[in-house]
């Protein structure tokens, strides 16, 4: 059962923080995408803000967090918080911390500042910094490192690196640790960082080695490198590239019996999870034909369910030409080519954040399923021709009952991951 979710990311005058924030973002299919040189996701998290939330971490650790923990730590006492948990009573002493963590970009200044470090001019105090800042920055293991340590828990904590759909891998590793009776409660967080410096100069890369690309690209591949300068458009006929962004997203997951008898509020369950990979040789492309996505749906429905029980799909596209192909045809595979079924995306709201995608997709499908109304396609107004399912164009939610749907996450490489979701009475 998700019984939390708890948020870090994008928004207007202050960050995302609650359900309720997620909810007023995309049910209108608004977008917290700030232009500068380029379009981006920013989470303006203010030392105020992190301060009133976490008043009591001692400064020695504190101050050497960086953006991806301060952002993971927001997320999972905002969740904790709207599950009913009291982490400083011990609620989460035996809880799993699991974290998905896709870039590095946050661990690359802890890295260099120890490997730069000069020994015979740096003092004890300032090595002793440096140590400290280190051991908790330079790993991909930093986020579960931390919340770890808040929560105090002494339940299995580790870190999933794949992607985009690295915190979608550890709600399926979440759910099958419930299911196994290894655990009854876990939190899970996926939070990245994709730096605006590194995006900048890529721009400008990008614009001097397109003639270049042309000359290797092979199948599989985007006819045009992504470009950050324009409005990301999922499902939109005009979609042509890619905005980052950066957050977190946490979700608490209990046993059903766990959450019963504490009366715990749950939003739905966490029904199966199942991931593919297309084969394919090449690192960068993915097969455009759905096969691979096909396959992880007929492997996360087994025999229990039926697609005909699934009217609605989160779907992972993030503006990506190659991403709408793929799932176009393994909706047209899957459900054939009139089927009514609805397929939104919200990449656009807060930009395309990676790891957080995971979590995000859960939460947004079950706050959809909760109030009856799918959210529209930020960002898309136009349609592309042909596609075989309805992405709701426009700033409107569309009203729709449903008790299962589908949440995809894409790691490049053609990974596919695919999770089922359902009400909390769902079977």
């Amino acid at each position: 059962m998700v019984t939390g979710m708890g948020f870090c990311l994008p928004g207007g005058s202050r960050p995302v923080f609650s359900a309720a924030d997620v909810w007023d973002v995309a049910s209108r299919g608004a977008s917290c995408l700030a232009r500068g040189d380029v379009y981006y996701g920013a989470v303006d998290l203010s030392p105020a803000m992190f301060e009133a939330r976490l008043p009591d971490i001692p400064a020695a650790f504190s101050r050497h967090y960086t953006n991806a923990h301060r952002f993971g730590l927001v997320s999972l006492v905002e969740a904790c918080a709207d599950a009913g948990l009291d982490f400083r009573a011990g609620d989460l002493t035996g809880a799993a911390v699991l974290a998905g963590r896709g870039g590095v970009d946050a661990n690359v200044g802890p890295y260099l500042a120890v490997l730069e470090a000069d020994p015979l001019t740096t003092s004890p105090q300032e090595a002793m910094e440096l140590f400290v800042r280190g051991q908790q920055g330079l790993t991909p293991s930093d986020v579960s490192l931390v919340q770890g340590a808040l929560l105090r828990s002494t339940g299995p904590s580790f870190t999933v690196s794949c992607g985009c759909a690295s915190s979608a891998v550890q709600v399926g590793n979440a759910r099958r640790m419930i299911a196994d009776g290894v655990i009854d409660l876990a939190v899970v967080s996926g939070v990245d960082l994709f730096g605006v410096d590194v995006i900048l100069n890529v721009q400008r890369l990008l614009r001097s080695v397109q003639g270049a690309y042309e000359a290797v690209r092979v199948a599989g591949m985007p006819e045009l490198l992504p470009s950050f300068d324009r409005l990301m458009r999922p499902y939109d006929r005009r979609a042509d590239c890619v905005n980052h962004g950066e957050g977190a997203a946490t979700l608490v997951l209990e046993s059903r019996k766990h959450a019963e008898e504490r009366g715990a509020r749950a939003y739905g369950q966490v029904l199966a999870h199942a991931m593919t990979r297309d084969g394919l040789a090449n690192p960068l492309a993915s097969d455009d034909s759905g096969a691979a996505l096909v396959e992880a749906v007929h492997q996360c429905l087994g025999e229990r369910w039926d697609i005909a029980q699934v009217p609605y799909i989160h779907g992972g596209s993030d503006g990506d030409v190659v991403v709408t192909a793929f799932e176009s045809n393994a909706v047209r595979r899957l459900y054939g080519a009139d089927s009514g079924l609805v397929m939104t995306s919200q990449e656009a709201c807060f930009g395309h954040n990676g790891a957080p995608s995971g979590c995000l997709g859960v939460a947004l499908s079950l706050l959809m399923m909760g109030r009856s109304q799918v959210c529209p396609t930020a960002n898309c107004e136009e349609p592309a021709e042909g596609l075989p399912f309805d992405p709701v164009a426009g700033t409107s939610s569309r009203p729709l009952d449903f008790d299962y749907a589908l949440t995809c996450n894409y790691q490049i490489g053609g990974v596919k991951s695919v999770i089922l979701v359902g009400s909390p009475d769902a079977v």
